[in-house]
């Protein structure tokens, strides 16, 4: 169905559609070999349509044929196949007369095909032969159930064609169809005709070596199967014919792949689809050849045997229930027993099972080792291994080992063998059986030990301050160490196997003598070793009290518990930086007794944690409980005095490490000023002018240290001066008097600052007045009059005062201020 929807939609496709006058428009809807179907659309009104088709190729008469006005699709009939024709619509009144029209082209679909012949070769599908007809580029073919309720199309380029997915043994209705670009004809006759059976599924196995058995369903419909056997590689074939379900071939080579080919037959003698399966029967059994004890660190059995044909795998199993599975020829067993004697056997295994066991083979193990060995020494220097009788043994080879290399042997068939022993050494026996499959290479290597000697070469070592490492080089025959100190009560500090040992927990500033003891399991310790003496480290020392020198240095008193040889060290390290200042000092110079000892250069503001600790020639002690020093805080570095008032200075400084508040004093015989303050500043008044001060700052850390720091003297400015007064000298000239307070060792000047004009002058010192020349009277001046220090600095906080100077004639001599003094 889908297939006829498709060439539907291609002839409506490919179909042209032509317009004539007026609109109407024409269309070709379907066609056949001899038929031609069109439609048309007309908007207006007309009273009878003709349809006209006139081949195109060749000469003809055109075939018309004539539709009511109420028409919209028509057909024209007796058409040659495969032929284009020139399709033609014409709209005609009452009267006859074409009033409009339209025409297309279309070729018609080829001939009618007809079938020759039908038959079945699957079980789904049927192969239909027929004649091609000239025009059609493929062809149609239909297959249908008698009943109606199958139907299927499937599309072939020439004859014969094959319909496929079809039912087994089911009778269908089978018709063909030519098809070119115009469509395709009418069906062909129908011709009848089944499908075969359905194939066998075969299932087959192999019993034997010799033998394939094949079963299988029922095949419906079928009633009679005919199967073919066939070796591979062979053109040689068997081939018989059943009514069964089931057959067997015999005859057959073991472990040779065949083939089996089985089809059924229905009762119309055809036959049904072809099956093909292959079976590789069961393979020989094997045929074992050797049988070998290999011998090595893990001693095992060898079997070898002829490979079998078609043998994808073998298992071997001896009578002691040891197995192998391989792919090839050969088989190891491990680990292999002693002293026993047993069979193997062997199957060839492939996708059909196993074969038959081979014939059982026989082998033998080598001797078991002897449980029981041991050396006996009746005198000093003369030994013998003995050991216990071991059955399927043919003699034995005793090996006689000495832990310096030397070695000595026995070839005997007694169980007991003499050699020549020393003290202090090791000896390692081993006794191994021989047999005819080889020798025990299981046994067991025993050790004797003759009486140790002395270790040698002993050295003692301080560890740590309580502990003394003591080693020695190793001695023959001794199996652990026991290590002694008389001081300790001979107490056993080790017993190891290892030439060393570490005495602990022992009192400082102590010598202890050590004994190392060697001995042996068998034969006991020797005690007459050499004894050896080594002391301890100093006692840790402890501080007792610490005292400030200066403002870098302390002196520190320690309590010394050791010898008179021991030096002591003591360390200050700052907490904050890790810098460290050393002082070392000795008995000799009494710096740890009566004397102390004094650590210099120490950093101000920090906090030091000082610890002793004490050194001999042994070495030194552990350090001793450490204790914290402060030292005070730093200096500022930088202090600054700046007089802010003729009474008032303020005095500045930088931070001083470690410092929290600060006292600054500014001292003179005339009087003194001071503050305390957290922070770098401070206003102080009380300040006489014109003279030295020293400056002190006092630094105080959190914990109440404090630091005295001298600075750089300070001088307070000259004294302004007092009752400055205003005088008119005479028509043009002004007079400025005062008092001086201090010394009269500074010069002054004086400024006149006029609505008019500015005027100046200087006063040496010792001078009161200054006498000015005016350009003009009668103005206000404000008058300033101060000392010059003598670095030529005018002192600026002096006060100034406003004048109104009349003209002369107003009141001679005398000017009147104009205002109150106020601060420049």
């Amino acid at each position: 169905m889908r297939l006829q929807k498709l060439e539907l939609l291609l002839l409506l496709t490919v179909t042209g559609v032509c317009t004539a006058q007026n609109d109407i428009t024409l269309s070709v809807f379907t066609v056949t070999s001899k038929s031609m179907t069109v439609q048309w659309n007309d908007p207006a009104d007309a009273s009878y349509y003709k349809i006209t088709a006139t081949p195109k190729n060749f000469p003809s008469q055109p075939v018309f044929a004539q539709f009511s006005g109420n028409t919209v699709m028509g057909s024209v009939n007796s058409l040659a196949p495969n032929t284009i024709y020139t399709m033609q619509v014409e709209a005609m009144d009452n009267d006859l007369n074409v009033i409009r029209s339209a025409e297309t082209e279309e070729i018609t679909a080829p001939d009618v095909p007809s079938i020759e012949h039908v038959y079945s070769k699957t079980s789904e599908s049927i192969t239909v032969e027929f004649t091609e007809v000239w025009g059609a580029t493929s062809y149609v073919l239909r297959a249908e159930s008698p009943s109606g309720d199958f139907f299927y199309e499937t599309r072939v380029m020439t004859s014969p064609g094959t319909v496929m997915h079809l039912e087994p043994y089911t009778e269908y209705v089978l018709s063909v169809m030519s098809v070119n670009a115009g469509g395709r004809s009418q069906p062909s006759y129908p011709a009848k005709a089944r499908t075969v059976v359905t194939t066998l599924q075969m299932i087959t196995s192999s019993p034997s070596n010799g033998s394939i058995h094949v079963t299988w369903p029922p095949v419906e419909h079928g009633v009679l199967y005919t199967l073919c056997i066939i070796q591979e590689g062979s053109s040689d074939r068997v081939k018989l014919n059943t009514s069964d379900t089931a057959v067997t071939f015999d005859d057959l080579e073991p472990g040779t792949k065949y083939f089996i080919k089985g089809n059924a037959w229905d009762s119309e003698g055809r036959a049904g689809d072809d099956a093909t399966v292959s079976q590789i029967t069961r393979p020989g059994s094997p045929f074992v050849f050797r049988v070998e004890v290999i011998p090595g660190r893990g001693p095992r059995i060898s079997v070898d045997w002829m490979a079998v044909k078609g043998a994808i795998s073998y298992h071997a199993q001896t009578s002691n229930n040891l197995s192998c599975t391989t792919g090839v020829p050969h088989c190891d067993f491990s680990p292999a027993e002693c002293g026993q004697t047993h069979t193997v056997t062997v199957q060839a295994y492939n996708a059909a099972g196993p074969s038959s066991p081979s014939p059982p083979a026989k082998f033998i193990t080598y001797p078991c080792p002897p449980e029981n060995v041991w050396v006996e020494e009746p005198t000093p220097g003369n030994c013998s291994v003995v050991w216990d009788d071991v059955p399927l043994k043919d003699r034995y080879m005793v090996f006689i080992k000495r832990d310096d290399g030397h070695e000595n042997q026995c070839n005997t068939t007694k169980p007991t063998c003499h050699f020549f022993c020393m003290c202090g050494y090791t000896y390692l026996t081993s006794v191994y059986p021989y047999n005819q499959a080889g020798a025990s290479l299981l046994t067991q290597v025993y050790n004797y030990t003759t009486v140790p000697c002395c270790p040698k070469d002993v050295t003692i070592k301080l560890a740590s301050t309580d502990t003394l490492e003591i080693e020695w080089s190793p001695v023959r025959g001794a199996d652990l160490f026991e290590t002694t100190a008389a001081e300790t009560n001979n107490t056993i500090h080790c017993n190891d196997t290892a030439p060393m040992c570490a005495l602990s927990d022992l009192r400082c500033n102590t010598q202890y003598s050590v004994m190392v003891t060697p001995c042996s399991e068998l034969r006991g310790c020797n005690r007459t070793c050499t004894q050896h003496t080594h002391s301890t480290a100093p006692c840790t020392p402890e501080i007792h009290n610490m005292t400030q020198v200066s403002n870098s240095t302390y002196r520190v008193h320690i309590i010394t518990p050791n010898s008179h040889n021991t030096n002591y060290t003591i360390t200050a390290t700052r907490r904050a930086t890790g810098a460290t200042s050393r002082a070392t000092r000795s008995n000799d110079k009494r710096m740890c007794h009566s004397n102390p000892c004094e650590l210099t250069q120490l950093d101000c503001g920090s906090t030091y944690d000082v610890t002793a600790v004490a050194s001999s020639p042994v070495g030194k002690s552990l350090p001793g409980f450490s204790k914290t020093l402060e030292t005070g805080p730093c200096c500022p570095t930088s202090v600054n005095v700046t007089q802010v008032t003729q009474a008032m200075t303020n005095v500045t400084w930088s931070s001083g490490t470690g410092a929290r508040s600060y006292i600054a004093s500014l001292t003179s015989p005339r009087g003194s000023a001071k503050c305390h303050t957290q922070d770098t500043d401070c206003l102080m008044g009380c300040i006489t002018c014109g003279t030295s001060y020293s400056v002190l700052l006092e630094a105080i850390s959190s914990t109440g240290h404090k630091t005295e720091c001298k600075y750089h003297g300070f001088s307070s400015s000259a004294c302004c001066p007092t009752g400055v007064r205003l005088y008119r000298k005479d028509i043009n000239s002004l007079r400025v008097y005062w008092h001086s307070l201090g010394p009269q060792k500074y010069n002054h000047t004086v400024e006149l600052y006029g609505t008019g004009a500015n005027y100046t002058c200087m006063a040496a010192a010792g001078s009161m007045f200054c006498d000015i020349q005016e350009g003009q009277c009668g103005d206000v001046y404000t008058v300033m009059a101060a000392p010059v220090g003598q670095n030529g600095v005018k002192v600026h906080f002096c006060k100034s005062r406003n004048y109104s100077v009349p003209c002369p004639g107003s009141q001679a001599g005398m000017i009147i201020s104009r205002g109150r003094r106020s601060v420049s």
